[in-house]
């Protein structure tokens, strides 16, 4: 940081101008037409789904749509230099937050879908900086701020345009750019090969989670669930609701994101050791494993209580039934269900209660290194992310000039 520290007191010790984008840049998200117009050049048609968080923009993944797909426009409407947003998204958090800079890429045009970034003047603004401030905590803090939507969000362009950038000497943007892009480019590296090694670990896991499960003859005695278990199901819970009495204690539903998670109110119907699972929707058959814990379960929620812990052990239950309920799931109508009936009807395989202490054992260990939060490879990945992050907001944050 010495560097662009020094290099902050020799051009700017007083601060840094800030301008709005659209005085220092062109915005265009009118696109191209789609129209095929014979003895037109073929290119690249991309569209806000190249760009988006998941698929950001690469020579390889061009080539593929080139390729792939090609499309007929009239002319090439895209620039070295040029940077890529995208103007609405389904959460506010994924607006412009994949900003893709345009670098040698032939007969390559975009869509409506997709907003183009042309700045006025390369000695004022370097590109790729423009993209890495995209990405921080200043610009992205106004974006939410001045987004709006229902079941999306984005920024009408003259809010686009309002958006106030840092324009530090090109000097310090370059310098700062040149860092963060190695800070991204080894960042990358290191999570491809963690990513890579969660992996490794997730088919072990499995494999020894189908070997865990793998009994003699007379090992096991075959039970429903319902003979182990106490059924019921949550009620309806809206979001209303939790805005109208917000607390503490969680309200699991059909979501596996956060582990279910709703939303949180101030009252809760369970406290007792329990396994949830998820009645409706593209989640149906998931189940979640609480302990020592209050919380609440909507109507896509069904719960389950072991009646006799001398018998069976609430944690082996989650572990053979991660295996076995989406084998139960119905996909009929285009909603696929698990309903009290079936769960309660499936049969399974319980061992001593020596054998279920020790499979648990086992298995929590990988469990713990493979999905855990703030252990194992997880947790090293989100680490890696979040320095990252800590250090591309220290060289993004600037000091404001007062201009006089």
């Amino acid at each position: 940081m010495s560097r662009v520290d020094d290099l902050i007191k020799e051009y700017c010790p007083q601060g840094v101008e800030f301008k709005r984008l659209g005085d220092i840049a062109t915005l265009s998200n009118t696109g191209v037409d789609k129209k095929i117009i014979p003895g037109e050049t073929e290119v690249a048609l991309l569209n806000y789904m190249d760009i988006c968080r998941e698929n950001k923009i690469s020579q390889e993944s061009l080539s593929a749509i080139t390729s792939a797909s090609p499309k007929k426009i009239v002319e090439c409407n895209l620039i070295k230099g040029d940077v890529f947003i995208t103007p609405s998204s389904e959460t506010r958090d994924d607006l412009a937050n994949a900003a893709e800079l345009v670098s040698d890429i032939p007969n390559a045009v975009y869509s409506y879908h997709i907003m183009r970034i042309r700045l006025n003047d390369f000695g004022q603004m370097n590109p790729t900086f423009l993209v890495h401030l995209f990405a921080s905590k200043l610009i992205q803090e106004q974006i939410i701020r001045l987004s709006t939507g229902m079941t999306r969000y984005g920024l009408t362009k003259p809010k686009w345009e309002s958006l106030k950038f840092p324009v530090p000497p090109l000097e310090i943007q370059l310098e700062v750019a040149g860092i963060l892009d190695v800070f991204a480019e080894l960042e990358a590296e290191l999570e491809a090969e963690l990513e890579a090694e969660l992996e490794a670990r997730k088919i072990q896991y499995e494999n020894l989670s189908r070997t865990m499960f793998d009994f003699n003859n007379g090992e096991t005695e075959k039970v429903r669930v319902s003979e182990i278990c106490r059924i019921s199901r949550g009620t309806v819970i809206s979001k209303d609701y939790l805005r109208e009495h917000p607390g503490k204690f969680p309200v699991y539903s059909s979501q596996t994101l956060n582990n279910g998670i709703f939303g949180y109110i101030d009252t809760f119907a369970y406290d007792f050791e329990s396994l949830t699972w998820t009645t409706d929707g593209a989640n149906a058959g998931s189940i979640f494993f609480h302990q020592n814990e209050q919380f609440t379960i909507t109507n896509v929620c069904g719960l389950l209580q072991v009646i006799d812990s001398q018998r069976v052990l609430t944690r082996y239950l989650f572990y053979v039934l991660s295996r076995e309920a989406p084998k139960y799931v119905s996909a009929g109508m285009g909603n696929p269900k698990l309903m009290a009936g079936t769960m309660g009807n499936i049969e399974l395989e319980i061992p001593s209660i020596a054998k279920q202490r020790e499979i648990v054992a086992t298995l929590d260990k990988f469990d713990s290194l493979v999905h855990g939060l703030s252990e194992g490879l997880p947790g090293e990945i989100q680490a890696r992310r979040s320095q990252y992050e800590y250090y591309r907001t220290r060289l993004l944050t600037f000091k404001e000039l007062e201009l006089k």
